[in-house]
């Protein structure tokens, strides 16, 4: 299969990266870093073995790019609306487009702009940071699960994951709402309350007031998901996630990498479409609402 990677930063550089290292024929759509990249090649340093990739195919428009069999799009949510002009140079009748990105409601939307696009959702599980030009640090995890939500060809689909198996990627089909409401669970907690507290994942677990905090906004995260009657999504996953952050290592939220660095934060959905179309089933996000609230009002003042 091809792939192309749309958004190669940490998320998109290392999973791309991981398929290029193994062999796959693979093409990075870059922007800041294309000169860079394309003299010095693509590092990854990672928990699983680091390397450097020499000669790979990086792009600084999709108009240069092939057709692809599968499309990364990783680059962040406040960018899609520039997915409808960059997208089409790279699909042909059957490519799959798999959207690696945070939030609720991020497939609707951009079906809208790409009717007839076979879409899937992305869930990545994975601390990782892009802390130079082309240079990606894996500090832990790395699981990625898909979710379809318009190709409707189950072969295709299972010959995607077993592609992407055998070049060494730990990925996993899941349900398409259970998989976009689990990484709910956790982001809409993180993300948030590591911007406005000003601390990376641990010190919320660490200070017992925050973790109490994490917990009740995990389980209206739950509460918001039955309601729309999403199976799979209960309080025994959100305590697993609480554990899961427990051994982590110390790791700050994309989001918070987005307000330290002055790029809008991803909060339309992460937070607005959620809330809003938990609204829409007869639940209300009280706590999850405050805080959007909050960075409703600090993503203003930057």
């Amino acid at each position: 299969m091809r792939y192309g990677i749309v958004g190669t930063g940490a998320v998109g550089g290392y999973f791309g990266g991981l398929l290029a290292k193994a062999g796959r024929d693979v093409h990075f759509l870059l922007h800041s870093d294309y000169h860079y990249v394309r003299q010095n090649g693509l590092r990854v340093d990672s928990v699983d073995g680091d390397f450097i990739l020499d000669n790979i195919n990086v792009y600084d428009s999709t108009s240069a790019m092939p057709e692809c069999d599968v499309v990364f799009v990783a680059m962040k949510t406040t960018s899609n609306g520039m997915l409808a002009a960059m997208l089409p140079p790279l699909l042909h009748d059957n490519t799959l487009v798999i959207l690696i990105q945070n939030g609720i409601g991020v497939e609707e939307d951009v079906q809208a702009l790409l009717p007839g696009v076979r879409l899937a959702a992305g869930l990545a599980y994975i601390c990782t940071t892009k802390v130079g030009p082309g240079h990606i640090w894996h500090q832990s995890n790395g699981r990625l699960s898909i979710g379809d939500y318009s190709c409707g060809d189950e072969a295709f689909m299972d010959a995607v994951v077993a592609d992407m198996t055998d070049a060494g990627l730990r990925v996993n089909r899941v349900g398409y709402n259970e998989a976009r409401w689990k990484k709910a669970v956790w982001n809409m907690p993180f993300n948030g309350m590591t911007v406005v507290m000003n601390t990376d994942c641990a010190g919320l677990i660490d200070c017992r007031a925050t973790e109490r905090l994490i917990r009740m906004m995990m389980l209206e995260v739950v509460g918001a998901a039955r309601a729309c009657g999403v199976e799979g999504v209960d309080e025994s996953y959100a305590m697993r996630m609480i554990d899961m952050t427990r051994h982590m290592p110390s790791y700050s939220s994309s989001m918070k990498a987005d307000y330290d660095n002055g790029r809008p934060m991803e909060i339309r959905y992460l937070y607005a479409r959620p809330i809003e179309i938990a609204a829409g089933h007869g639940f209300k996000m009280p706590m999850l609402s405050m805080l959007a609230a909050q960075l409703e009002f600090m993503d203003g003042r930057k």
